[in-house]
């Protein structure tokens, strides 16, 4: 039977949740608690977890109880990702999460209207579903996945639509590793406004 779910935000496809170190942009390094929702049509095929996409996979979960969870950790910090958290209403989980002091943030692609209160709002814009032009300004930090060179370019097109306070990162794709990091090395030498994110969760073997 499909999910029923309540335009609320109360009750939510969750595909996992851990402790763990968060591993890449602003934020690497620091103590986090990882939320993922199911459930995505931005379809990007380097995705690494592409068992997230179909939202009837997972379980509806009581965001109540995703937060009593999140509240028995040290860390004060949650990462709501997926998937794309924005198919859904953010309203009810970001400010129970907010009650109990614990900072929100999202990575999202954007392209789904915002809801919820956010502490840190990371926009990895994805060139198959392109983000919302009222979510592009509020981004504390912009994300791009570099898989190729033309990447590059269609970063800079971003770049121009965050605030100025915004922290720009460049990101290589983890199969082209090896092929891109000498790019973005010297790119981001060249255009020192960027700097590199790495997904140092895959160096550490940690979620």
């Amino acid at each position: 039977m499909a999910h029923q779910i309540p335009t609320d935000g109360t009750l939510l496809p969750l595909m996992e949740e851990f402790y763990t170190i968060q591993g890449e942009g602003y934020n690497t390094g620091k103590a986090a608690y990882f939320i993922r929702l199911g459930g995505c049509d931005v379809g990007c095929h380097w995705c690494d977890v592409k068992e997230s996409w179909d939202a009837e996979s997972h379980p509806l979960t009581h965001a109540d109880e995703i937060v009593a969870k999140a509240d028995t950790y040290p860390g004060r910090a949650v990462v709501i990702t997926g998937g794309e958290p924005l198919i859904y209403n953010m309203d009810y989980l970001t400010a129970k999460l907010q009650e109990k002091k614990i900072l929100t943030f999202i990575e999202t692609s954007g392209a789904y209207p915002l809801s919820g209160s956010w502490d840190w709002i990371c926009l990895s814009p994805k060139k198959f579903k392109a983000p919302r032009p009222d979510i592009t300004p509020l981004a504390n930090e912009l994300k791009v996945i570099v898989f190729n060179k033309s990447d590059f370019m269609w970063a800079e097109k971003y770049a121009e639509s965050v605030s100025p306070t915004c922290k720009l990162y460049l990101q290589p794709e983890w199969s082209k590793r090896n092929e891109v990091t000498p790019l973005i090395i010297d790119y981001v030498m060249a255009n020192p406004k960027w700097e590199i994110s790495l997904q140092t969760h895959k160096f550490l073997n940690i979620p």
